[in-house]
């Protein structure tokens, strides 16, 4: 069967024949590119470095974290703080940018969407203590669990964490901007916070250790 040719009704072939794109397109909507195939990556700005780069490791660590918040926003109820949570993944892009290249002044200076101010903690500091408020007084440890909402938002603060610590080794290596760290230390108690609530309102009761 030519490349492209459809198969008659009814038919099956074992034989996967992917259809050819034309050149004008390929680099267009192509995901792979092969650059990497050696093992190493391109920081934003084109310098090439390890996949196991402190910079890139960095940044991956903030990049499962959004995913795990998209996960858990996902989740059922997908209202529950959906504004706020979307808010949080718009910031971790713009630090992931910031963390993914060798110059974060200039990215910040050329996209403003890379631009993280001490008014997003000041906001998250102020989602910490409106959630907390909802909340009955917490006098131990509880487990991580209860409804899949709140199990994700936990699981989603424990990346935070690994995030914050591979912050905190890649400023041993270059200027990483301090209101970064401030950032992901706010955000892992905000998601510890929303997590309780979120079984707080399902009406679940904590397990406690």
């Amino acid at each position: 069967m030519a490349d492209g040719q459809q198969m008659s009704e009814g038919t099956t072939s074992d034989t996967f024949r992917p259809t050819r794109l034309p050149p004008s397109l390929e680099s267009i909507v192509k995901i792979y590119t092969r650059t990497g195939d050696g093992g190493e990556t391109s920081l934003l700005g084109g310098k090439r470095v390890p996949k196991n780069n402190p910079q890139v490791a960095a940044y991956g660590d903030v990049d499962e974290l959004n995913a795990a918040i998209g996960v858990a926003a996902a989740q059922q109820p997908r209202e529950f703080e959906s504004t706020l949570l979307t808010e949080i993944q718009r910031d971790l892009l713009a630090i992931g940018s910031t963390l993914g290249t060798p110059a974060p002044e200039r990215v910040k200076q050329r996209c403003g969407k890379a631009s993280l101010g001490q008014h997003r903690v000041d906001e998250l500091e102020s989602a910490i203590d409106q959630v907390a408020s909802q909340l009955p007084q917490l006098r131990v440890f509880v487990l991580p669990g209860g409804t899949t909402k709140s199990a994700l938002l936990h699981k989603a603060r424990t990346v935070c964490r690994r995030a914050e610590r591979s912050v905190v080794a890649l400023r041993e290596h270059q200027d990483v901007p301090h209101i970064v760290l401030v950032y992901l230390n706010r955000l892992s108690d905000l998601l510890f916070v929303l997590a309780r609530l979120a079984n707080h309102r399902a009406d679940v009761t904590e397990i406690e250790w």
